[in-house]
């Protein structure tokens, strides 16, 4: 199974210094059946776009929560067994937790496909979006807007070997 690990560069550094994504359970994003249901798609390149976009979101949450972490979001995409993620039963139907999944153990880097990352072009719509989260949470529709503004921007792909570079 194919998961989306929300992190920051920070966090991202870390991890590729020790070796791992953490101790568990970590939370990351997947094709969960809610997250299928919500997108209406039965095109799983689509719908693991889908669950990297929530993470992303996740990564600008992590962002929002640390004003010192650089302003652009990270996902480590990584594959675990089919057992190792699952969802939280008492979340699955929330909205705000949408293909979230949580991976029991440790997640080794080893298991990393590959890492997304924001260009350095999208840390002006990141920054604000970071800044802008918790009103557009409140219900705010010209700080959804700003927060829409940072989804605008694609993350880049980079192959596991280059994030010794990266980070």
């Amino acid at each position: 199974m194919r998961v989306y690990v929300p992190l920051t560069l920070s966090g991202l550094a870390e991890a590729h210094r020790v070796g791992e994504l953490g101790d568990g359970p970590l939370v990351a994003y997947a094709v969960t059946p809610a997250l299928r249901e919500w997108y209406l798609s039965d095109d799983i390149e689509e719908l693991e776009y889908a669950a990297l976009n929530r993470a992303a979101l996740a990564s600008l949450r992590l962002l929002a929560a640390d004003p010192a972490a650089a302003r652009r979001r990270v996902v480590v995409a990584a594959d675990v067994p089919d057992g190792a993620a699952a969802v939280d039963p008492d979340r699955g139907l929330d909205p705000a937790a949408l293909g979230e999944v949580r991976v029991a153990g440790p997640l080794p880097m080893a298991k990393a496909a590959a890492v997304h990352v924001d260009s350095a072009d999208a840390e002006t719509d990141v920054s604000a979006a970071a800044e802008a989260l918790a009103a557009a949470d409140g219900g705010d529709d010209d700080a959804q807007f700003v927060v829409d503004g940072a989804e605008d921007h694609e993350l880049l792909w980079y192959a596991t070997q280059e994030l010794p570079n990266l980070v």
